[in-house]
């Protein structure tokens, strides 16, 4: 796990935290998630135009929250069908969803064209509650940033992936390395 795999500037006292999209930087709003800290809570839509809590929803369960700009682009695509492929072969007792900022008509229409059927599909459209509760919302594009976060069965925090290049896929391998430690 990489902790330092996002610019940071101290300005005034306060951290900015930056990530690149295609090269140019990014300012991420919210605090910094870490390892170690109580799962943030936080409000988003299914693609059903339901509310979800994530108190409530995946309260003791080992979840792996895929955060992504929009289903709609490659790299986004690729990583939410490869978690949904790893979803499908843990089972039920596994948490595994993917939040973006895509309206729930978009994400179900993706879902379906994809066949993702394993992994959930959330989006924070409404009041970017997730981006801004897990620092990753993208304060010039009102996106997510890409990351990879691990709440256990006790609702903490233990791992978390902040792809520093949004264009860029996330480390697979040390997502699935780190979850399979807590099951």
């Amino acid at each position: 796990m990489d902790e330092n795999n996002t610019n940071e500037e101290t300005v005034k006292g306060i951290v900015k935290r930056t990530v690149t999209m295609q090269g140019r930087p990014m300012t991420l709003v919210g605090e910094e998630i870490k390892v170690g800290m109580p799962a943030p809570d936080f409000k988003v839509t299914d693609n059903d135009m339901l509310p979800m809590k994530f108190s409530r929803s995946y309260k003791g369960k080992v979840t792996v929250i895929n955060s992504v700009p929009s289903l709609d682009t490659p790299v986004c695509g690729l990583q939410t069908r490869r978690f949904n492929t790893e979803a499908e072969a843990l089972g039920p007792d596994i948490g595994m969803l993917t939040i973006s900022m895509d309206l729930p008509f978009a994400q179900k229409r993706w879902c379906g064209a994809a066949g993702v059927k394993a992994l959930r599909t959330f989006s924070d459209y409404q009041k970017a509650d997730f981006g801004k509760s897990w620092g990753v919302l993208i304060k010039e594009l009102r996106l997510l940033a890409r990351a990879v976060f691990i709440v256990d069965r006790d609702g903490l925090v233990k791992y978390v992936q902040l792809v520093p290049e949004v264009a860029k896929e996330p480390d697979y391998n040390e997502v699935l390395t780190a979850l399979k430690a807590l099951i």
